[in-house]
């Protein structure tokens, strides 16, 4: 995969840069450099420290930090064209969690000096970025609401629907996607045992079907129905 270029990125009007200017995009390209993680490779690891931030240009990513009884808990959920790593080189602060590939990723690496340069010199971007910062804490906040609220049947259709959203891109009826029952296990916040049991469930109503790690929705309307149970 050749490196892609900023300023023909098919992401630049929908990322954090895109109130960059074209010099601006041609800087950061000549300075960044492009990785590929392959399949539950650690793109960083809680309790280090930030030397730049991510741009995921493919694949699919999980931010997630260990609890106090060792336990993953899966917090983000990563997309192509989001970015990683921003709030602890913001607060210049230790990773407060891990961010791990899903599938096969490409992300593209601004180191820390180009990126507080770029924040200082532009103030949409700095912007942009303040805005990024408070949806991702709206968010977070009520993801632990529901996980403290809702059941874990309620949760679980939740978590499904989530995935949905978050890497659906072509909107379609019946969404497919692969994922260990340990990953969504995590997200959910249970047992692998308890989102095994409560998935076959789903499948005897039609609700979904499965394939090895493949889990296809093919009742996005009911999910919905099951996880409102409790808002």
């Amino acid at each position: 995969m050749m490196n892609p270029s900023c300023n023909t990125c098919e992401f630049k009007n929908s990322s954090l840069f895109k109130n960059c200017s074209s010099d601006e995009l041609n800087h950061l390209n000549d300075s960044k450099c492009f990785n590929v993680y392959k399949k539950g490779q650690v793109i960083f690891h809680e309790g280090n420290r930030p030397l730049g931030l991510f741009c995921v240009y493919s694949g699919k990513v999980k931010v997630s930090r260990l609890g106090s009884d060792g336990k993953e808990q899966v917090i983000r959920l990563v997309k192509k064209g989001d970015t990683l790593g921003y709030r602890s080189l913001i607060e210049n602060s230790k990773y407060s969690a891990s961010a791990i590939a899903l599938d096969d990723t490409e992300a593209c690496f601004i180191s820390a000096s180009e990126f507080n340069h770029l924040i200082d010199s532009n103030v949409k971007v700095a912007s942009d970025l303040m805005r990024m910062l408070a949806k991702v804490l709206g968010d977070t906040q009520d993801k632990l609401v529901h996980l403290a609220m809702k059941p874990v049947r309620e949760r679980l259709a939740e978590a499904l629907l989530l995935l949905k959203s978050t890497y659906d891109d072509k909107k379609s009826e019946h969404f497919s996607i692969s994922i260990s029952r340990e990953d969504l296990s995590s997200i959910v916040g249970t047992a692998k045992e308890t989102v095994i049991r409560f998935l076959s469930e789903f499948k005897e109503e039609g609700i979904v079907s499965t394939r090895g790690s493949e889990i296809t929705i093919l009742r996005a309307d009911k999910l919905l129905q099951i996880s409102s149970l409790y808002d």
